[in-house]
């Protein structure tokens, strides 16, 4: 796979992961980093770790083989989605506070995707965008002008330890134990609840397979229906606030991804980009 930061191999219980490309060894260490943690913390959860090799060539990481099949691409019925949902509750409880405040912030959190959306993308696409991405474009993006004083003067969310990738092929169903684990830590490190649920909901593989429409909610064949995910955590006041604006950014983020995206060269079919362009307007409201 062209796009893919690593190779895999399976070898009955075990899992070698070589990473290729990109910061190698920034993407071993949070992998790494991630398998202690919930090793030590919330055993069976992730993959167990077996051992690393940062000099190697390419770099790696052995660890055990989870058993269970991908979400991404099946209709996320009631029994997985509440498998899901204890899943990531247990992972967001699981690293104690103190240790946590030592784990650095993760990738492509809040700040970071706000300076690179104003700074590397220019606010004009690409010739042969559509009109409705276009104008989705600018709307996204005056909203995201409009908030820049009130998200400063947000109080700080508690923290959590985040898989980073919404990403529904790294959630893993064992049908045998009902159960969900999570795999891919790459981006990991920490963050808060109201982010990680957004970047789940907004991750392009929780509605793309759900047929026409891309609605906010859409749940018709593959893919997550939001608002019952959603209701499965007890959010606060500030949490709920939070999930929609991080809902309206990651949407944007997502936008611009797909409206650059090189269409002999896509992981998503034709029409995706206007997809997300009307499921960014809903959100927006």
């Amino acid at each position: 796979m062209r796009w893919s930061t690593h190779d895999i191999e399976i070898r009955g219980d075990t899992v070698t992961k070589r990473y290729r490309k990109g910061d190698v060894r920034a993407l071993l260490d949070r992998e790494w980093r991630a398998l202690t943690l919930l090793h030590g913390h919330a055993p069976g959860l992730a993959p167990a770790p077996l051992s690393v090799d940062r000099e190697a060539d390419p770099p790696t990481v052995v660890m055990s083989r989870v058993p269970g099949v991908p979400l991404r691409g099946a209709p996320v019925d009631a029994a997985r989605l509440a498998a899901l949902a204890g899943t990531l509750d247990a992972m967001y409880r699981a690293v104690p506070r103190d240790r946590l405040l030592r784990v650095p912030m993760r990738p492509g959190h809040e700040a970071g995707l706000i300076a690179d959306l104003r700074t590397r993308y220019d606010r004009t696409p690409a010739p042969g965008t559509g009109t409705v991405v276009r104008e989705a474009l600018r709307e996204g993006m005056a909203w995201l002008d409009g908030r820049r004083d009130r998200a400063a003067a947000t109080d700080g969310p508690a923290p959590v330890f985040g898989a980073g990738d919404g990403n529904l092929a790294n959630y893993l169903w064992d049908a045998e134990t009902s159960r969900i684990a999570v795999v891919d830590f790459e981006d990991s490190g920490r963050s808060d609840r109201a982010f990680e649920l957004a970047e789940i909901t907004e991750h392009v593989s929780s509605w793309v397979d759900a047929g026409v429409g891309g609605g906010v909610d859409d749940g018709v064949g593959g893919g997550l229906d939001a608002a019952a995910f959603l209701a499965c955590f007890d959010l606060t006041a500030q949490e709920r606030a939070r999930l929609r604006d991080c809902r309206r950014l990651l949407a944007l983020t997502w936008l611009f991804i797909l409206a650059a995206a090189d269409p002999a060269d896509s992981r998503n079919p034709p029409g995706t980009d206007e997809r997300q362009a009307l499921r960014l307007r809903a959100l927006l409201g």
